[in-house]
C-alpha cells in the first residue's frame, strides 16, 4: 500500500477553528516542531532568571541589573513569537463568538504577560511576576499542538486520486486513420479513440467497432465483468478485459461519470460532520467559568476595601485558569491511540472518525471486496451425465482455460491448483468473445463456455443451473467431444473472515447492512449466508450515498465500510468512512480510517479502540478541568475568611503536576489489546 497517511487532508479538521488554521495553517507540522524547541530553548532562560521562581525554589539571583530584564525581554519575544499561533486563533474565536481553548489559552498568556511587565515596572505586586508561568503556559501549549498535528498527519485529496483512475494518454484515430497520442483532457466529443486490451476508457463515449468484457468495479461495484458490444456506453476508467474497442467519445470533462462522482465526494466531505470535539466543548465552558470567576473576585476583594488584592486575585484566577492539562489531554490520548492503531494495520486520518465509531449502531458493509473477495472462484461442480466426476470436470476445464486471461478462467485454474489437481496439457487453444474457449485436451476436445456455447451444440444445461441462477451465480458449461459433462458454479466468493466479523458486531450491539450494485438474487444470497439484518441491492454508485442520508434521517449513526470508486461518495458521506486497505487510492482518501488489511474483523478494533479512547479522554478532561474547578475558586478567595488563599507558586506547581497524571493516564492506552 502506498503512504498514504504522510500527506495532507484538510476537509477533516474543520471542527476545531484555532487548532490548525493559524501559525502557517496548521498543516506545517514541522513548523510547530519548530517553534516548540525555540520556545523551550527561550523558556530556559526566563525561568531560571525569574525572581518569583528562584524564591519558590529556593536559590538566589545575582544582583547586577542585567539579569532582572532577561526574564521580561525573552519573555515578551516567547508571547510575541510563541504565543502568536494562540493570539490569532483567540482572535478568530471571537469573531466567530465561538469561545474555546485558544481564547482561554491566548487569555491566560495575554493577563500573564501584562501583569509580568507590571510587576516587573514595580507597577503592580511582586506575586504578579508571572514570566516563568508565561513560558511554561506557551511552551506546554506548543507541545499539545504539535503532538495534536503530528496525529493529524492526513492523506492525500480524494479528488487527486479520481483524477489518477484515468488513462495517462489516449490513442486518438484520425479520419486518414493515422493515431495520434495526446492526454485525455484534450479529447473533444465525436473523436475516435482506440482501448486496447487490458487499457482503460479515456473518455465517456459508445463503442463503435468490437466487443469486451469490461471491468467496471472500479465504477459500479459490480465484481463480474461485463460484455460492451457496438452501441453500449463506456464509462471512462473502465477496462476492456480481453479485447480491444473503438469508441466514439460521447461526454467529456466534468460531464463524465468519474466527474460526477468526483462532484459528489467534494459535496459529502464539505457537508461532513463540524462537530465540535471534546476539548473545545469543555474548554468552552471554561473560558465562561474562568471569566465568571476572575470578575466575581474582583467585585468581592474590591468590595471588601482591598483593590491591590483584588488586582492579585483576579490575576491569578485568570492565569491558574489557562488548561495547561487541557491542551495536552485529548492530543496525548489521539496521538497514543493513533500510533497503537497503526501497529495493528489501522490507519487513523481523521481524528472525528475515531471519536464518532464509538457511539456507531450500524456498519454498512459495501458487498464487493469487502465482504466478498470481489472476484469469481468456482463454488459449486454439477456432474453430467458422461461419467466424469467433478474433480476430472474441474481439471479438464482448467487445462482448457490455461491459455487464457479472462478472470473466469483464472477462477477456475485457481481452483484446481487449490484441490490439488493435476491438470493435463492442452494444445490447439482458441477462444471466442461471448461463448467460450476450446482446446484439445488428453485427445478430447474439451470446450468451456456459457450459453451461446450450448446453443451452438442444441444442448440443454443442468439442472443444477436453474438453482444456481437464482443465487445470481454465473455458470459455465463444460462440453467434452460435443456432450455436456459438467458445469462450474462461479460466484463472487465469502471471505472466510466475514462470518466471525458480522457476529462480533452483533455481539457489540450494532446493527450490520450490505450494500451492492449487484443483483437482489446474488445479494440475498450472500446476506442469507452471513446473517446480515438488512441489504441494499442493485442500487447505483451514486445512489450510496443517499441510502446514508436515508439511514441518517431514521435516527441511525452510520459507519460505511467500502473499497471502490463508487464508494467514495458513501465513505465521505458516513459518520465514520473505513476503506478496507486493498480498495482504490479513491475510498482510501475520501475515508477517515483505512484499515491496511482486507479483513473486516478489523471493523470491530476501529470500535474498540473508539470506546477505550473515549474512556481515557473523558477521564483525563475530568483530570484537566476537575483541576481548574478547584484551584479557580481557592486562587480567588473563597477560603480568605478562614485565612487560606492559594498562592500563585502552590496554583502553578499543582498545575503541572495534573498535567503528568494527565499524561501518564494516556499511556495507559498503549496497553490496550487490539487483537480480534
Amino acid at each position: 500500500m502506498h503512504d498514504h497517511h504522510t500527506h495532507h487532508d484538510a476537509h477533516t479538521d474543520h471542527g476545531h477553528a484555532g487548532h490548525g488554521d493559524h501559525a502557517g495553517h496548521g498543516d506545517h507540522v514541522a513548523q510547530f516542531r519548530r517553534l516548540f524547541w525555540i520556545m523551550l530553548v527561550l523558556a530556559v532562560p526566563v525561568v531560571a532568571f525569574n525572581d518569583m521562581f528562584a524564591s519558590l525554589i529556593g536559590y538566589t539571583l545575582p544582583d547586577s541589573g542585567i539579569t532582572g530584564w532577561i526574564s521580561p525581554v525573552l519573555g515578551t519575544v516567547m508571547y510575541v513569537w510563541g504565543g502568536r499561533p494562540f493570539l490569532t486563533g483567540g482572535w478568530d474565536e471571537i469573531r466567530s463568538r465561538q469561545p474555546g481553548m485558544m481564547l482561554l489559552i491566548a487569555l491566560a498568556i495575554t493577563v500573564a504577560f501584562v501583569a509580568s511587565w507590571g510587576a516587573s515596572l514595580q507597577l503592580l505586586s511582586h506575586e504578579l511576576d508571572f514570566w516563568w508561568e508565561l513560558a511554561l503556559l506557551v511552551v506546554i501549549m506548543l507541545l499539545g499542538h504539535w503532538i495534536e498535528m503530528r496525529s493529524l498527519a492526513q492523506t492525500s485529496s480524494a479528488l487527486d486520486s479520481l483524477a489518477a483512475l484515468l488513462p495517462d494518454e489516449a490513442e486518438k484515430v484520425a479520419e486518414d486513420g493515422t493515431v495520434t497520442t495526446l492526454h485525455p483532457a484534450e479529447l473533444r466529443v465525436h473523436d475516435f479513440v482506440i482501448v486496447r486490451p487490458g487499457a482503460s476508457v479515456p473518455a465517456d463515449g459508445t463503442i463503435i467497432d468490437g466487443s469486451a468484457s469490461m471491468d467496471e468495479s472500479m465504477v459500479t461495484g459490480e465484481s463480474a465483468t461485463v460484455r460492451r458490444e457496438v452501441g453500449d456506453s463506456v464509462v471512462a476508467g473502465t477496462v476492456a478485459t480481453d479485447s480491444g474497442l473503438r469508441v466514439e467519445i460521447s461526454v467529456v470533462g466534468d460531464d463524465t461519470a468519474l466527474a460526477g462522482i468526483r462532484a459528489l465526494v467534494s459535496e459529502a466531505q464539505n457537508s461532513s460532520s463540524r462537530a465540535q470535539r471534546l476539548a473545545d466543548t469543555a474548554a468552552g465552558w471554561l473560558f465562561w467559568f474562568a471569566l465568571g470567576a476572575a470578575v466575581v473576585t474582583a467585585v468581592i476583594w474590591s468590595a471588601v476595601g482591598r483593590p491591590e488584592d483584588a488586582v492579585v486575585r483576579t490575576i491569578t484566577v485568570l492565569v491558574i485558569a489557562c488548561p495547561h492539562a487541557l491542551g495536552l489531554a485529548i492530543p496525548l490520548v489521539v496521538s497514543i491511540a493513533t500510533e497503537r492503531a497503526a501497529r495493528a494495520g489501522i490507519l487513523i486520518k481523521a481524528r472525528l472518525a475515531l471519536e464518532s465509531m464509538r457511539s456507531v449502531d450500524t456498519v454498512l458493509f459495501d458487498k464487493t471486496g469487502t465482504l466478498t473477495r470481489g472476484e469469481p472462484a468456482v463454488t459449486d461442480i454439477a456432474e453430467g451425465g458422461v461419467g466424469l466426476d467433478a474433480d476430472r470436470i474441474l481439471s479438464v476445464a482448467a487445462a482448457a482455460e490455461s491459455d487464457s486471461e479472462h478472470p473466469l478462467a483464472t477462477a477456475i485454474t485457481d481452483a484446481a491448483q487449490r484441490r490439488g489437481l493435476t491438470v493435463p496439457r492442452a494444445t490447439d487453444f482458441s477462444s471466442s468473445p461471448a461463448v467460450g474457449v476450446k482446446a484439445t485436451v488428453d485427445g478430447a476436445v474439451v470446450e468451456v463456455g456459457g450459453p451461446y456455447l450450448l446453443e451452438q451444440h442444441g444442448a440443454s444445461e443442468l439442472a443444477d443451473a436453474d438453482r444456481w441462477r437464482e443465487d445470481g451465480a454465473i455458470i459455465l458449461h463444460v462440453l467434452v467431444d460435443g456432450s455436456v459433462a459438467g458445469a462450474l458454479r462461479l460466484a463472487d466468493e465469502i471471505r472466510p473472515e466475514s462470518w466471525a466479523a458480522v457476529e462480533a458486531l452483533h455481539s457489540r450491539g450494532v446493527q450490520v447492512m450490505m450494500i451492492t450494485g449487484d443483483a437482489r438474487a446474488v445479494a440475498d444470497s450472500v446476506a442469507a449466508e452471513l446473517g446480515i439484518d438488512r441489504v441494499f441491492a442493485g442500487v447505483r454508485p451514486e445512489d450510496k450515498a443517499a441510502k446514508i442520508s436515508e439511514l441518517h434521517a431514521q435516527g441511525h449513526e452510520v459507519a460505511m465500510v467500502g473499497d471502490g470508486v463508487n464508494d467514495a461518495p458513501a465513505l465521505a458521506a458516513a459518520d465514520v468512512g473505513i476503506a478496507i486497505g486493498a480498495g482504490t487510492d479513491v475510498a482510501i482518501s475520501s475515508a477517515g480510517v483505512i484499515l491496511a488489511s482486507s479483513d473486516p474483523r478489523s471493523v470491530l478494533s476501529v470500535i474498540d479502540l473508539s470506546r477505550a479512547t473515549y474512556r481515557k479522554m473523558t477521564q483525563n478532561l475530568w483530570w484537566a478541568a476537575g483541576y481548574n474547578l478547584v484551584s479557580v475558586p481557592l486562587a480567588a478567595g473563597v477560603l480568605a475568611p478562614v485565612g487560606f488563599v492559594l498562592p500563585m507558586s502552590v496554583g502553578a506547581i499543582l498545575m503541572s503536576a495534573s498535567t503528568v497524571v494527565v499524561a501518564l493516564n494516556a499511556q495507559l492506552l498503549r496497553r490496550l489489546d487490539l487483537g480480534r
